[in-house]
């Protein structure tokens, strides 16, 4: 459902608030229960995060019996029989809908994948996943309304020609059922692929990565057994709140931080002229913050963890705004990570030049009011932020995009005390 947002700027957060489980995690974990035989218990799971609720409808149509619990933030996953039919709602605008497929094949030796969905923010197709399907030994069709996978997996080696995060995931699912052992080389092991490894374990598979960029799997040739699990914090979550704090003067405390995930990008912070205050697995942020210099310009380029992730760009770039110079912000994964950036600009008026791979940001900017649409996901929350910190009233199209990856986002910015309208169409 397509939803907008009114607000009225110059509003200061206080209070605190819970960074929930791990989106990039949470989402893939839903799709790896289904090679289980048994129950999988999900814990911190984010509940309500709009592309949790959207695959979960979607498992559910498939025969996946799943029960949600909101207050205590779990999931349980059963899988005792799949039903695949043409009729079926293929109309799924999440990405990571081929993750199902493994899940699919074990049972019926046939997987119907929804096209994957999901923010515009470049080239992002799925060659790499079907690649990964024909290298285990299945044979793909790309029909009308979804792509047919056809076969039983049998393990063999995967070589990437480039790193990618989805393409890893899909290979562990399915090379954890395989009949026979899998290779997969150029990786790419983020903290939260390495959530989804430790859950295959957890559920019996034998899985070994050495580093970053080289998998070892065997396959055990069925289905895997039940197990408990617990889903990382969302260390993308807890920057967007830490920086929001900083932007706006507030005094938050943001809990459940997952600082060994997150020392690149806190460091950024830190050279920015911004001390953080905290403890074991929270940060304490107030007006004290910021050093009296001020915040100081910055250049920084976003790669691979554990640096500065292309999901983080869009808060440095608001942050560039109230720094005191010209910050540069470099993205040469995902140089067409500029739409939101345009939006931005429409508060500030100027202050923000982008072209593809490359973003300048004019600091020391008095925010103003205006309407804008959102583009992507984290684009979104950045457009959130900026309407709280200007001056007058904002309206933002499409905030829908933020709950895809924001946990009870309205619930949570209604706990620091902040006002808004939503709007649903």
């Amino acid at each position: 459902m397509k939803a907008d947002f009114v607000v009225t700027g110059k509003q200061s957060p206080s209070g605190k608030v819970l960074v929930s489980g791990a989106k990039n995690s949470a989402t893939r974990l839903l799709a790896a229960a289904m090679v289980s035989s048994e129950t999988v218990r999900i814990r911190n799971f984010p509940t309500q995060l709009v592309d949790a609720v959207v695959k979960i409808r979607f498992m559910r149509s498939l025969g996946v019996d799943i029960h949600v619990d909101d207050i205590n933030s779990r999931v349980e996953i059963k899988t005792p029989q799949l039903t695949l039919h043409e009729s079926l709602d293929y109309n799924v605008p999440i990405r990571t809908t081929y993750l199902l497929a493994a899940g699919q094949l074990a049972r019926t030796g046939e997987a119907h994948i929804p096209y994957p969905g999901g923010c515009r923010i470049g080239n992002r197709g799925y060659d790499l996943h079907v690649m990964v399907w024909k290298a285990l030994g299945c044979k793909v069709t790309e029909e009308e309304s979804f792509i047919r996978v056809e076969g039983y997996l049998h393990g063999n080696q995967i070589n990437f020609p480039i790193s990618t995060v989805g393409g890893t995931e899909n290979a562990l699912i399915c090379g954890a059922i395989a009949e026979g052992n899998s290779e997969i080389r150029n990786a790419y092991v983020t903290p939260e692929v390495h959530d989804l490894i430790l859950l295959l374990r957890e559920m019996g598979a034998q899985i070994e990565n050495y580093g970053n960029s080289l998998i070892r799997v065997s396959g055990s040739g069925g289905l895997l057994r039940g197990a408990s699990f617990q889903v990382m914090p969302d260390r993308i979550e807890a920057l967007t709140w830490i920086i929001f704090a900083v932007l706006t003067g507030g005094e938050v405390l943001v809990e459940g931080v997952p600082f060994e995930h997150m020392q690149v990008p806190l460091l950024h912070l830190q050279e920015a002229g911004i001390d953080i205050f905290r403890n074991s697995h929270s940060v304490y942020i107030n007006p004290s913050c910021i050093s009296n210099a001020g915040i100081q310009p910055f250049e920084l380029a976003c790669g691979t963890h554990p640096g500065v992730i292309s999901d983080m760009q869009p808060f440095y770039t608001m942050l560039g705004l109230k720094a005191k110079g010209t910050s540069r912000i470099y993205d040469y994964r995902y140089p067409e990570r500029i739409a939101y950036a345009r939006e931005l600009d429409k508060f500030s008026t100027g202050a923000i030049n982008c072209q593809p791979g490359k973003i300048v940001t004019r600091g020391m900017q008095q925010l103003t009011g205006a309407r804008v649409t959102s583009t992507d996901l984290r684009g979104s929350m950045a457009l959130v932020m900026c309407a709280f910190c200007a001056h007058g009233e904002s309206y933002i199209e499409r905030v829908d995009l933020a709950m895809r990856g924001y946990n009870d986002l309205p619930g949570k910015l209604r706990g620091l005390g902040l006002e808004f309208r939503t709007l649903e169409a």
